[in-house]
């Protein structure tokens, strides 16, 4: 029984998933009709989405200190654990194996980082999955499927292969937080701690925004930990 609920808890995890390597099979397929002025510009026009989703996010923060601590602190176990690096060459590697040389536009590492902490950073992954392994809620993770899946489709028309390649991530990021929140429900039934990664995470949203805007090359994947960081803070202060 506990399997089967625990599969149920996960069904919006499965769904985002399988959207999101739908929506990117589509954009791969179609890349090639879609001119480089329109790519470029539809980029730009999704980390304006992006950054918009961000800051919407980080105004549920009540507490300012708590989530400057988090990121600094994040960004220091991040940094040095390594994890922008880390995923990066997770992603050259799959493109060494596949492009053999060629040059196909951008890289199969930039899509997939970039893909992949779109899909995963900011409130509907952390809301929704926190109410899925909480209450067997799963409404939000299919609303954000379906966003993802449009969202996928327009990546991948621009960023390629790399896009398809981030299921994995969510699929393991998202799943991940499920589970965390069914072990650990007391600890998550604290509205002000789930405003406060909510915040972090959006704040993340909104340095991804600029990356895709072009305005910065923050290493977002380094300060990934700032999301987790609260329930430590929270428990404390």
């Amino acid at each position: 029984m506990d399997i089967i609920q625990t599969l149920s808890n996960l069904s919006g995890v499965f769904a985002n998933v399988g959207t999101v390597i739908l929506g990117s099979l589509v954009g791969i397929i179609f890349k090639k009709a879609i001119p480089k002025s329109l790519g470029d510009m539809l980029m730009q026009g999704l980390g304006l989405c992006t950054l918009f989703i961000g800051v919407q996010g980080a105004l549920k923060g009540e507490n300012t200190l708590i989530l400057i601590l988090s990121v600094v602190i994040g960004t220091l176990i991040g940094t040095v654990l390594k994890l922008d690096e880390g995923l990066s060459k997770l992603g050259s590697t799959v493109e060494n194996k596949f492009s053999k040389g060629k040059d196909h536009g951008p890289s199969i590492a930039q899509g997939f980082v970039t893909s992949s902490l779109v899909f995963c950073v900011g409130a509907m992954t952390i809301v929704g999955s926190l109410n899925a392994g909480l209450y067997g809620d799963n409404t939000m993770l299919y609303t954000k499927a379906l966003l993802d899946l449009v969202s996928s489709c327009v990546f991948a028309s621009t960023l390629g292969f790399g896009v398809l390649l981030s299921a994995i991530f969510v699929l393991i990021f998202q799943g991940a937080l499920v589970l965390l929140a069914g072990v650990a429900a007391p600890l998550f039934n604290d509205g002000s701690l789930i405003n406060e990664m909510t915040c972090a995470g959006s704040v993340l949203i909104m340095g991804i925004g600029l990356n895709l805007i072009g305005v910065t090359k923050i290493k977002i994947m380094n300060m990934l930990p700032a999301m987790f960081v609260p329930i430590v803070l929270c428990t404390f202060m």
